[in-house]
This record gives structure tokens, sequence and C-alpha cells, in this order.
């Protein structure tokens, strides 16, 4: 695990978070130790998915450590989901989609783009990238306007967020199928497409085996400290009086997505672009057409039904930053400029819900 964090304190973080959850330490505590532990475990979890991106391809990788990085999204969510906090789930898929597209994919072209002036990857996949984020927001933006302009009896409002959550589930899995089956050629990444002799590329720590057991392992050590960092969230928003969508929007967010950070911009720096904007903006969606959709009917097996309705400020806050995101990416060429953007964008977002 050498660069991304030492097993020593990977291990005894993950052991003191799990004392302090157990023996019942201060929550404000126990709360610090298991928000570091996620980010040394996401560390690991970043190195096992680089490793494996390495036997998979670019594209491939950047999608798995999407996918294993949003395990802990998406355990956090079904935990809060089962107490009934449904606005700090809802702020904290806020907070996934506006930090991917905001902070993880602007760090890395800020980081790439100081190492390498202009990066480049497939301007096709920036498009299709482009569409999808579009078809989020029209998803999160629609259910709002009817279900808040117009009174509907519970049983519609129930029945509209399903029926969105189902259609956005669908769209996510039929974009696997045209991506990674029937046109992977044409979104290949630019650098792979040019790349036939990897012989220089620096080798994995691991081999495919270790990297495959590592990921999941990495994956059932996130699960834990995220449901051991769930159960402190009360009582730290209530100590330090901040609001719920400040703490889900922007602290969860910032602590889940720790894998995303740590991989998307150090591959960034390796010039390997596409697996970055993969990572970040890939995770987006996924957290936005498939986690969030899920969330939906996992509320209903839990008997207390969430609709998709979100508030206008989350809804400002999604739409904004898909809307630079999409600018920004579209040319299927970036520098560090355009990642001083995105940053720039979060902060202003940061700071406005901090003082909601």
């Amino acid at each position: 695990m050498r660069k991304y964090v030492s097993p020593g304190l990977l291990f005894l973080f993950f052991i003191c978070s799990a004392i302090g959850h157990y023996a019942h330490w201060p929550a404000t505590l126990q709360f610090l130790i298991s928000a570091i532990a996620v980010i040394f475990v996401a560390g690991f979890l970043g190195k096992a998915t680089e490793s494996v991106a390495h036997y998979a391809g670019q594209r491939l990788g950047g999608f798995l450590n999407a996918t294993f990085g949003n395990a802990a999204e998406l355990i956090i969510g079904i935990l809060l989901v089962r107490e009934g906090l449904f606005d700090m789930v809802k702020a904290s898929i806020t907070g996934s989609i506006i930090g991917n597209l905001l902070l993880v994919l602007g760090l890395s072209l800020l980081a790439g783009g100081l190492k390498h002036k202009i990066q480049r990857y497939n301007v096709s996949l920036a498009g299709m990238n482009g569409s999808l984020m579009i078809v989020a927001i029209i998803a999160l933006f629609v259910p709002a306007i009817f279900l808040q302009t117009h009174v509907l009896h519970e049983e519609d409002r129930t029945t509209l967020s399903l029926i969105v959550a189902g259609i956005l589930i669908v769209s996510y899995l039929l974009w696997l199928i045209f991506s990674m089956i029937t046109h992977k050629d044409y979104l290949a990444d630019i650098q792979e497409e040019r790349s036939e002799d990897p012989a220089g590329e620096q080798q994995p720590a691991w081999s495919k085996g270790k990297s495959i057991l590592y990921l999941i392992l990495a994956t059932v050590m996130v699960a834990f400290v995220s449901e051991w960092l769930v159960g402190t969230l009360d009582t730290f928003t209530a100590r330090f009086g901040l609001s719920e969508i400040f703490v889900g929007a922007f602290v969860v967010a910032i602590v889940g997505n720790a894998a995303e950070h740590s991989a998307a911009i150090l591959l960034a720096m390796k010039n390997k672009i596409g697996a970055s904007v993969e990572i970040a903006v890939g995770s987006s969606l996924q957290i936005a057409l498939f986690v969030a959709p899920v969330l939906i009917f996992v509320s209903h097996l839990f008997g207390r039904p969430m609709d998709i309705v979100f508030t206008v400020i989350e809804l400002a806050a999604i739409g904004v930053s898909v809307f630079i995101a999409k600018s920004i990416t579209q040319d299927g060429q970036t520098n560090w400029y355009e990642g001083m953007l995105l940053i720039a964008v979060y902060a202003i977002l940061g700071v406005s819900f901090f003082l909601v």
C-alpha cells in the first residue's frame, strides 16, 4: 500500500474506530476517529482499484473505482434511511454529486494540468457523460416541480418517486451495456488507443488475484467504518450547531468520497485523465442514476417510504454543478485553470450551505 497509506495506520484507526463504537466513547471523538479511518480505508480501496485497473483497462478500472468508492455512500445512505433521516440522505446524495463533479474532478484537473499542461480524453465519451448528467437533472427537477406546484395524494407521490427511480435504474444499466459492451471501442480512452506497448508503464504492486481480494476486503472495511461514522452524526451535528444539509452535503460526502479523491488525483498526475474523468463524472452519474433510486426502493423495504423530491437549494446546487462540469468537459481536453474554476464553484456552494 505504499504511496497511499501505511498499513499500520490503516489497521490502527480501524481498530480504534471499532473500539470507540462498541465501548461508547464520546461521540465527537468517535466521529473524528471514524472519519480518519474512512479516509485511510478509502486510500487502501484506491490502491486496490488502481491495481485492478491495470489489468482491466482505464475505463473499466475507473468504473470499478467509482462503484467501490460509492459503496460508502450507498451503505451510509441505507443506514440513514433505516433511521428515517431522509433530509440527511438527500443532502448526502447532493453532496456526493457536487463533490465528485466539482471537488474530485477539479482537484484532478488541477493536479494533472500543473504537470501535463493539456490533457485529452475521448470527446465522444465527454458528450455522452454530458447528456447523462442532463438526464439526471431532468429526473430530479421534474418530480420536484410537479409535486411542489400541485397537490398530490401521498400515494401519488410514492408512485411517481418509484416510477422515476425505476426509469433511472434501467437507464443506468443500459448505459453500462452501451459503454462497456456494444460501443466499448467507440468510447475507448485515447491513451489506450495509442498505447500498444505497456512495457514502460509502472507495474502494479499486487497480482490480479490479490488486487481483487484487497478490493473486496477494503469494501467490507468501508462498510463497517461507515456504520460507525453514521452512528455519531446526530450528536456531532447538535454539538456544533451544524445543519443536517451541510453535514450531509459536505462532511459526509467528503469523507465518503475519499476513495475517489485519492485515486482520481493520482491517475491524473500520471496523465491518465480518462480514468480520472471516469471516476469523478462516472461516480456522480452512478449516484444520481443508480444509488439514489436504489435508496428510494430500500426505504420502502424498511416501511418508511422516501420520495425523490429534493429541496430548491439542493436542486440549485446540483444544477449549477452539472452546468459548469458539462461546460468544462465537453471538448475532451482539460487544463489546470478549468480545475480551479470547478473548485471555486464548490467553495461558493460550501459557504452557502454552511450559512443555511
